[in-house]
């Protein structure tokens, strides 16, 4: 089946009758990106034989068995020839220890089903429980995901590859200390922690219908992380977070960008409120390697989604992403309508390795998940009905325009070239600033930096003279 061609100028004119948007040569400067000095892309592909073999629980909606449909299908349409397949290593214990806590992992390490009553203390500890449950090799199944993304990221600063996949990582939920969302450890922190340690800044895009807030929580308080996601918010829908006045703190002030979205958006608002946003936030931020989660549960009909994207406007924004050729690291997340999941992160496979797909099915043992259509692209659409309109949607896009001008018009904000140490380099960012802030140095430039941003949003008299320059990012009733 051909790509349909989302062209530009129409998806623009859709939204706002500004077409010549010279935003993306301003943006695009070469000092921050690897571009591959040879032509073909070079994609590595980490599946680990085994991590589709654990089960949650008979009525749980998270299905790992997911990640076999998906190899099965890469495998039949040939795409493994198109790339290197690596059966990935197991994350130990001191690399999950880079991130999550020692009572946490030692924890997931000793529970199983046999002896969870001897933990019911730590359970609300841990948020474990109904969304969280323990299953038979719990643990295993974390090494398993969390090693992949880990050798991935890995890859990329080898570089051995241009753009490294894991289907089975993208387990966006996960805290420090706490099991959330069917997620028990952070693979995608873990590897941006990685990351980290060779490019100077990475950046975080999460296309999953749940907002990415343990990836967000993270890096809250880094400027070499920039976390975009986009997800449905009203408040009560999971996890809660991710209002689009989350923008960071102390270093990482603005380094957040959130993009709140409403029930039943459609394939062309999606795809050019997704262009709209990563061309502005690349050209701002020039991150050095990206990290892309392709969360299927943004998919029409979904089980526990509310959008009506199809495989081919999901793919689209794989797409976008891929066109910078800036290193990257993609990985999965949710999706809960298995036989859709397969499809969507087959159909991205093909578009890292620039191949075409035929919409039929080819022959494999699990073709009866794919009835009774048998084809790589289903009607997902209309379902549910749209409540993005024009005028929210450039409200949005407008929020987050003025978010990153701020980022862009503060001159005493440097970005750090050299990557720290990184242990404790978070909290390292949060107390640099907190003693240049103490400084006699500090103080003076806080103040030019409030004399500045006074001005940049002052609009006229019938501005609110004398409120802090915080009260632009005061909650919009309308972005709720």
């Amino acid at each position: 089946m051909p790509r349909r061609s989302y062209n530009d100028e129409s998806v623009v004119a859709t939204f706002t009758e500004d077409q010549g948007s010279t935003q993306k040569a301003k943006y695009m400067s070469p000092r921050s990106m690897r571009l591959a000095s040879h032509d073909k892309t070079r994609v590595a592909y980490f599946h680990d034989e085994g991590v589709g073999n654990y089960h949650y629980g008979e009525r749980h909606p998270m299905k790992p068995h997911r990640l076999t449909l998906t190899n099965h299908l890469v495998l039949k349409y040939g795409l493994h020839q198109k790339m290197e397949i690596f059966q990935p290593r197991r994350a130990t214990d001191s690399e999950i220890l880079e991130f999550h806590a020692d009572d946490y992992v030692d924890f997931l390490k000793r529970v199983t089903p046999d002896n969870a009553e001897e933990f019911e203390s730590v359970f609300t500890k841990f948020n474990v429980g109904d969304d969280c449950p323990i299953f038979s090799g719990i643990y295993d199944f974390c090494q398993r995901y969390a090693g992949a993304t880990i050798e991935a990221s890995r890859k990329l600063i080898a570089g051995g590859a241009d753009i490294c996949i894991n289907w089975s990582g993208g387990l966006h939920h996960a805290k420090k200390c706490e099991a959330s969302g069917f997620c028990y450890v952070n693979d995608i922190v873990l590897g941006i922690l990685e990351l980290l340690r060779y490019f100077p800044r990475v950046l975080y895009v999460d296309i999953d219908i749940h907002h990415g807030d343990g990836v967000q929580e993270a890096f809250y308080s880094t400027d070499r992380v920039m976390t975009v996601s986009f997800h449905k918010y009203n408040g009560d829908f999971f996890p809660g977070t991710g209002h689009i006045d989350e923008i960071g703190s102390s270093l990482g002030k603005y380094y957040s960008v959130n993009v709140p979205l409403r029930d039943g958006i459609d394939d062309v608002s999606y795809v050019w409120l997704f262009k709209e946003t990563i061309d502005a936030v690349i050209g701002t931020f020039q991150p050095s390697a990206i990290v892309l989660q392709c969360g299927a549960d943004s998919l029409g009909c979904d089980r526990l989604g509310c959008f009506n994207l199809s495989i081919e406007a999901h793919g689209k924004c794989v797409q976008i992403i891929k066109e910078f050729k800036i290193p990257l690291l993609v990985v999965g997340g949710g999706g809960y309508t298995v036989r859709n999941v397969a499809r969507c992160w087959t159909y991205e496979t093909s578009i890292l390795v620039d191949t075409e797909l035929s919409n039929d099915l080819p022959p494999n043992e699990y073709i009866d998940f794919f009835k009774p259509d048998y084809q790589l692209h289903p009607h997902l659409s209309g379902r549910v009905e749209n409540q993005n309109d024009r005028q929210y949607l450039l409200k949005v896009r407008e929020r987050v325009m003025e978010q990153l001008r701020y980022l862009d018009a503060a001159p005493s904000i440097q970005m750090q070239e050299i990557p720290p140490d990184i242990q404790g380099f978070l909290d390292g960012d949060a107390e640099l600033r907190d003693a240049e802030d103490d400084s006699e140095i500090g103080k003076e430039q806080r103040r030019r930096r409030e004399v500045m941003a006074e001005a940049e949003w002052y609009e006229g008299d019938d501005d609110n003279d004398g409120e802090a320059v915080d009260s632009v990012w005061q909650k919009d009733d309308d972005l709720m």
